[in-house]
């Protein structure tokens, strides 16, 4: 099995930062004298990171592994692993930032004040975004990228949290769980190479949180919930939504 999980790393390592990279470069090219690419860039997008989980799953009916393994489990508080301090520590923050997140979902619809804020965020992360390229423009745009987020907020953490804290803890015994952590969260963040080093750096901080969140839980199920309510609000910050 191990060969396995390291032909599953290397293809990880590959695709997304390698030839995911060179795909977006090339659709950046291209979408400048064929807008009608962009649909199909998406799509390209989600099989790609369909195609990594269906692999992961048919790993895991092979090898009599079950979805435990990569924790799609009842999410239940583990201290053991990070500690009792820092596992709580890790809860508390991420419960805050929902409730903030749930504050702007809520507030977006009941209150002008802040929908308005939501909008001028939005706008203001659009001018300092390297690759607005790939943003939405028509409404079907819009429309494949609702799925496009709901596809990386569960494949992503089946992915970069279940699947690679699993091999590398598999393939690495002796490894702390820190360095697991910290190697799951660089492919993370390779992974974003498109949006270029600064890019990178964030997405390997957000994996390297939502890892320590994994382990702290024990299970992915809350993390999806989290990613697709982070996109979701990313969302309503759109002026014609």
């Amino acid at each position: 099995m191990n060969i396995i999980l390291w032909g599953l790393i290397c293809f990880i390592l590959v695709y997304e930062p390698m030839i995911g990279y060179w795909l977006y470069q090339r659709f950046k090219m291209r979408v400048i004298t064929d807008p009608s690419i962009r649909l199909r860039y998406y799509h390209i997008l989600m099989i790609g990171l369909w195609l990594s989980t269906l692999m992961i799953l048919i790993v895991i009916a092979n090898f009599k592994l079950t979805l435990k393994d990569i924790l799609i489990t009842v999410p239940n508080i583990n201290t053991e692993i990070l500690g009792t301090v820092i596992t709580y520590i890790v809860i508390g923050i991420v419960i805050l930032y929902t409730l903030l997140l749930l504050y702007y979902v809520i507030g977006y619809f009941i209150s002008d004040h802040v929908k308005n804020q939501l909008i001028f965020m939005k706008q203001k992360q659009v001018e300092q975004i390297t690759f607005t390229e790939i943003l939405p423009v028509t409404k079907r745009e819009k429309s494949t990228w609702n799925q496009v987020a709901w596809t990386a907020g569960i494949t992503e953490e089946m992915i970069y949290r279940g699947f690679l804290i699993f091999s590398f803890t598999t393939l690495f015994p002796e490894w702390s769980i820190w360095l697991v952590l910290l190697c799951s969260s660089i492919l993370f963040g390779l992974a974003h190479t498109y949006q270029g080093l600064s890019g990178v750096i964030r997405t390997t901080v957000f994996g390297f949180v939502f890892g320590m969140l994994a382990v702290a839980l024990n299970s992915i199920i809350p993390l999806i919930l989290l990613h697709t309510l982070i996109d979701y609000v990313g969302k309503l910050g759109n002026i014609d939504e």
